[in-house]
């Protein structure tokens, strides 16, 4: 019995580079076809998931406005900073925000929610790559150390103060796991300095774009 034989034309160089091409291009089609069907769901998820840290430092009786929509966006060391306002009775009641911390496997976003008078209501870690069972201790999930930073300010907390106690500080380190409570007490003291530099600004509801960068290097 003999093999048929492959039609010459499929041999063909134009052919076989068609053939790629023609499966390059239903794999693209593919790609862009799922990019559109899930983008919603995925922007929804990602705003649930941002409200419900929101929340966490912003207590929900302080607002009566949408925290998502009600934004301001600053210029911040060459990015952008955006403002979470929290409006009750047309006053701003709380300010929240994300500033980032130099962990030990990379950048920690923490997002802190104050009030008017620069004292924090919260801290929560959106994001990290930081070791499990070592650095991970900054969730709340893992452990209460994240919560220390509630009701302090840089009017009742010394500089010396924002340090982890081996460094002379007031914040306790994690065994093993230093770099990660150092870095998040650094950024979260430049947090609080950033609210000091630009507290009118940020309080008003018409804010002028001028802000101070002072306190936004972690």
């Amino acid at each position: 019995m003999t093999t048929p034989l492959e039609p010459s034309y499929r041999q063909r160089a134009g052919y076989q580079a068609g053939l790629l091409g023609g499966f390059a291009t239903m794999a693209a089609v593919l790609l862009v076809m799922s990019n559109l069907i899930t983008r919603e769901p995925i922007e929804a998820r990602r705003r649930e998931d941002l409200m419900a840290s929101l929340v966490q430092v912003i207590p929900p009786a302080l607002h009566d406005n949408d925290l998502l929509a009600d934004t301001l966006t600053v210029p911040v060391d060459g990015s952008q900073r955006v403002i979470y306002r929290a409006v009750r009775d047309h006053a701003i009641t709380a300010l929240a925000y994300q500033v980032t911390a130099n962990g030990y496997a990379g950048d920690i976003d923490v997002l802190m929610g104050v009030d008017p008078q620069g004292e924090i209501l919260g801290v929560r870690v959106l994001s990290h790559a930081e070791t499990p069972g070592l650095g991970d201790k900054i969730e709340t999930a893992k452990g209460d150390w994240i919560r220390g930073f509630e009701k302090l300010s840089l009017d009742n907390t010394p500089d010396a103060a924002w340090a982890v106690k081996k460094d002379g500080g007031r914040f306790d380190q994690f065994s093993g796991a230093t770099i990660t409570p150092r870095g998040v007490v650094a950024a979260v003291h430049l947090g609080l300095e950033f609210f000091q530099a630009n507290r009118a600004r940020l309080l008003a509801l018409e804010v002028p774009i001028a802000i101070s960068t002072k306190g936004t290097t972690p």
